[in-house]
């Protein structure tokens, strides 16, 4: 028999499909060609696999080769075909038991002297394939950590091809890797603090805020005042993620050629430059990847200096603010990348950052300002929950090293409004406050309301020009304060913290 067919898997997006790699061999004149929708990188895996099985000391067929990648329909991508493509070589021309080869799925890359090399996008294929009821995968060893997190498989790690001969031939015995939950869980602490911030109460008030409804977040004030400082402490305070939410974020990491060896267990904290393009930013390409507000799912994602952005890298931020997800149609298909993240921004009042620093003079026209702060649309600034000025600091307090409350602090009290929140969303897919449907606003928000805080919205409501989508996140941004002070119900104060928050006084 001159035909065998390997298991193996396919990405597309951040979910895995199975493929099938066909190999024939037969008479006629020498060629090696790969059908099948391949792309540069599969054409190109000839040449590799050519030279690997001569350098394993074994004869390459002077026959005509095949390899079929099926389904023929999809598109593929990547260097992940290597080793079942040589390993169904190996098998027609005898060197390997061809019932072996049917008991494994094979993933990864292979160089020219054989050995075998990470690949992307492990961890989804392994999850997606296993609920096929495929367990058992032979991956390079730099893989193999990251599938063997998934319980239910056998993961075997290889660094050369060599040991893939050898194993399914039964001359070399290996064990599957094994992975304690407590290695891949293992949390790192950061070497940074909120304590280390002197004064700005405020302003630490509604990172706790943010941090705990997930509410997007902007500070504006002048050079040297600590915004940056700030906002990048939020990572000491973000609540744990759940198992569920580990395993998603692991996915996009995966994909994206980013995960290094176990999950993901910190909700991330992604920082892109200002000079980031729109592909940067939501993803893309013509094999679509995940852009920064992928990496940044289920955590935050921090503009620094946001009017310096292009003006079209921020307003493609519109859909994944507001849904949670972005959508990529190509050619091939159309692909969706969870997008579900806080957005925490800081920016200068003024286009030479001076106004309102009682110290120093603004000098720029009124025009200026005007045209500087225009370059955020409304529609963006719409989105955000929680607008603050931030101050400098006064000499006398940075000399006496007055320090407020450190991020343990502030920690727990987030903590327990997250765990409030997981109680009031565990039949719905909501995870924070930030996130409410507006059915779920009228139920814990305006269901859930004082009657003098019910006459303090109507005042607002009156008085201020909030927009309908302001008005919920007004709501949203009360029910977390409330929360934070283990109120039940939502009073006046909490109303009034959150109008003030938004930057909006009655």
């Amino acid at each position: 028999m001159t035909y065998v067919k390997v298991k193996s898997g396919g990405i597309w997006g951040i979910e895995g499909y199975p493929l099938d790699v066909e190999v024939d061999i037969s008479p006629g004149i020498p060629s090696f060609n790969i059908v099948g929708l391949p792309d540069t990188s599969i054409k190109e895996s000839k040449d590799r696999i050519r030279s690997a099985i001569k350098n394993l000391g074994l004869p390459f067929p002077q026959r005509r080769i095949t390899v079929n990648l099926s389904p023929s329909n999809i598109k593929k991508h990547g260097t992940l075909y290597d080793l079942p493509i040589t390993v169904g070589i190996l098998a027609i021309t005898g060197h390997i038991p061809k019932e072996k080869v049917a008991e494994y799925t094979f993933i990864g890359e292979v160089s020219l002297d054989g050995s075998l090399s990470k690949v992307k996008g492990v961890l989804p294929i392994v999850a997606s394939l296993k609920d096929l009821g495929l367990s058992r995968f032979i991956l390079p060893s730099e893989n193999a950590v990251e599938g063997s997190v998934l319980d239910g498989v056998e993961i075997y790690g290889f660094d050369h091809l060599k040991e893939v001969l050898e194993f399914l031939t039964g001359d070399l015995k290996r064990d599957p890797v094994r992975t304690k939950p407590e290695e891949h869980l293992k949390k790192e602490e950061p070497d940074i603090d909120l304590g280390d911030v002197i004064g700005q109460a405020l302003v630490k008030k509604a990172l706790e805020i943010s941090a705990a409804g997930a509410h997007n977040l902007l500070l504006i004030g002048t050079p040297g005042s600590g915004k940056s400082m700030i906002a990048k402490r939020v990572v000491t305070i973000l609540p744990p993620m759940t198992e569920e939410e580990i395993l998603e974020v692991s996915r996009i990491y995966s994909v994206a050629g980013l995960l290094d060896g176990g999950l993901i267990t910190r909700r991330p904290f992604r920082s892109p430059h200002h000079t980031s393009s729109e592909v940067a930013l939501v993803g893309g390409g013509s094999v679509p990847t995940p852009g920064e507000v992928s990496l940044a799912h289920r955590g935050d994602l921090f503009l620094d200096e946001l009017p310096e952005f292009p003006r079209r890298s921020i307003e493609v931020l519109r859909q994944p603010v507001e849904d949670g997800y972005v959508n990529l149609s190509r050619s091939q298909a159309r692909v969706r990348f969870p997008a579900r993240f806080t957005l925490i921004a800081t920016q200068n009042p003024c286009p030479c950052g001076n106004l309102g620093d009682p110290a120093r003079e603004c000098t720029c026209t009124a025009n200026q300002i005007r045209s500087y702060n225009s370059k955020v649309s409304g529609p963006i600034k719409d989105r955000i929950d929680l607008k603050v000025w931030v101050n400098p600091v006064k000499k006398e307090d940075l000399l006496k090293n007055l320090k407020g409350e450190t991020s343990k602090d502030i920690y727990e009290r987030v903590l327990r409004a997250y765990d409030i929140q997981r109680e009031r969303f565990k039949d719905s897919e909501t995870d924070f406050n930030g996130r409410m449907t507006n059915k779920e606003v009228e139920k814990f928000c305006l269901g859930m309301m004082k009657k003098e805080a019910k006459d303090l919205l109507n005042v607002a409501m009156e008085k201020l020009n909030l927009t309908g989508r302001g008005y919920f996140r007004v709501l949203k941004v009360a029910r977390t304060v409330a929360d934070l002070e283990g109120s039940e119900l939502i009073g006046s104060e909490h109303l009034a913290q959150a109008l003030q928050l938004r930057g909006e006084e009655v």
